[in-house]
């Protein structure tokens, strides 16, 4: 930055100049329609104005489609370096949304597409464009409606700042760093949910190897379900027509959006109740809520006493099975609930629901001992010994007085080849996932950017599988 500010002294001494696009373009003109059926699978390259908001970042150099030019009676050519808006939208907050041109195929602008030609460094020009402070003027005097509109004098009246040609430079050269960096990051993210998905499903699939299968054993183990384990409690709405019963509320009342806004680890509530309006219980802290009805199996765990709509129904786990089930491993199994739950949902009555009395029946894993869903499988340990030698994180700990743990003893220097050729293998056999993962994608601590993924380095919150 320091670089930047020397530039801007030096070759802006009175401050960078802010133009209208009118004044810096050298050409402005709208596309011509291109009609689905006239696309075809070679041809000369084109661009349809939906495709800069479904397909194109900041910028591209290369077309998706092609057209054949005994299609087009007018064709508008854009080449290297021009600026692309999409003049047609569904939302006023994203009319007129850019791209930059940066190939060097001769190409075609479909309808419902601004052109603009310059002599500015054209990336520049796109990253500018897509500032909030850009958009506001994009947006200005916008009508929302089912289809939105801007126009070519609109274009031409968006003001920006236009520094010299090597202040553009710079400026682009940091943004083209950042860029790449949140592209790594964001595939691999992709990667990381892919490779959570794989061992949550695996490690919660329970089958009868997973049981010892002698006739004692499976004859003293005891069978739960739902019903047994937890307090079932549906939500509900307090009065709206009641003023005091939702003025100056403090308890948490959760609705579907509290999960969708804030993840599924819940601490407040976007709406409060007040205690006057409260109906018998407070769901309790370190229970489990789930919508059981129109959208169905959406689950979190919630921090503190609170209520919810009738949309929702909570699930306490009962004083008697607080030493048999681990809250956290019950959190983690909801997942295969809730899609028992989206199966086994009454259809019949338009809106879809899932009654208590189904929601008691579903069978619970809690044969397993507390200690035993508290610590991974053999195979998880093995995983995480892998995951942290490649990324260079040092092992985590072993609990004290834990002689099952299975990870404890991966920490020893006997077991550790073991436990790294068990892990590979593991981790070959998810192709999607680890063929870029094992040929040297660099991967860093995930933790630390989404509380979703788990760690062998992270730390220990719920969302961490320990």
């Amino acid at each position: 930055m320091s670089r930047l500010r020397e530039m801007i002294k030096e070759l802006c001494p009175d401050g960078v100049e802010y133009k209208k696009l009118g004044e810096i373009a050298t050409n402005v003109f709208r596309g011509a329609g291109i009609k689905r059926d006239e696309l075809t699978a070679m041809g000369i390259p084109c661009v349809r104005y939906g495709e800069i908001y479904t397909t194109y970042g900041i910028w591209f150099d290369s077309c998706v489609s092609h057209t054949d030019e005994t299609f087009l009676t007018n064709p508008k050519y854009f080449g290297h370096g021009d600026i692309l808006f999409a003049i047609t939208g569904e939302s006023v907050e994203e009319i007129a949304k850019s791209t930059a041109y940066i190939g060097h195929d001769k190409c075609v602008a479909g309808g419902d597409i601004v052109v603009l030609q310059h002599e500015q460094n054209p990336k520049y020009l796109s990253y500018v464009l897509s500032t909030d402070m850009a958009q506001r003027q994009k947006s200005k005097g916008r009508v929302k409606s089912k289809v939105v509109h801007s126009s070519v004098p609109a274009i031409k009246e968006i003001v920006i700042p236009v520094p010299p040609l090597p202040i553009q430079n710079e400026i682009v050269k940091m943004l083209d760093n950042f860029t790449e960096l949140t592209a790594e990051l964001t595939a691999e993210l992709q990667l990381r949910k892919k490779q959570y998905s794989f061992y949550r499903d695996s490690l919660l699939n329970f089958s009868r190897d997973d049981v010892d299968d002698t006739a004692s054993s499976v004859a003293e183990t005891p069978h739960y379900m739902v019903g047994d384990i937890f307090n079932i409690q549906n939500g509900y709405t307090p009065s709206k027509k009641e003023d005091t019963y939702w003025e100056n509320g403090t308890i948490p009342w959760y609705r579907l959006e509290d999960i969708r806004t804030q993840g599924r680890i819940l601490y407040d509530a976007i709406q409060h109740v007040h205690s006057s309006g409260v109906k018998g219980n407070l769901y309790p802290t370190k229970s489990l809520l789930m919508s059981t009805t129109a959208t169905i199996g959406e689950y979190a765990l919630l921090m503190t006493p609170s209520l919810s709509n009738q949309q929702m129904t909570n699930f306490a786990i009962k004083k008697e099975f607080e030493d048999v089930l681990d809250v956290k491993f019950a959190f983690y199994y909801f997942h295969v609930f809730a899609e028992w739950c989206k199966k086994n949902a009454n259809q019949s009555g338009g809106m879809p629901i899932i009654t208590t009395g189904k929601l008691k029946i579903f069978p619970s894993p809690s044969h397993r001992s507390k200690r035993r869903q508290k610590s991974s499988p053999s195979s998880t340990a093995s995983i995480r010994s892998a995951m942290t030698s490649r990324r260079g994180c040092p092992p985590r700990s072993p609990p004290a007085k834990s002689s099952t743990n299975t990870i404890a003893k991966s920490s020893s220097p006997s077991h550790g080849r073991t436990h790294k050729k068990e892990a590979l293998a593991s981790l070959r056999a998810l192709p999607s996932v680890t063929d870029n993962y094992l040929a040297g994608v660099r991967v860093s601590c995930i933790s630390r950017v989404s509380p979703v993924i788990p760690s062998a380095c992270g730390s220990d919150e719920i969302y961490h599988l320990k």
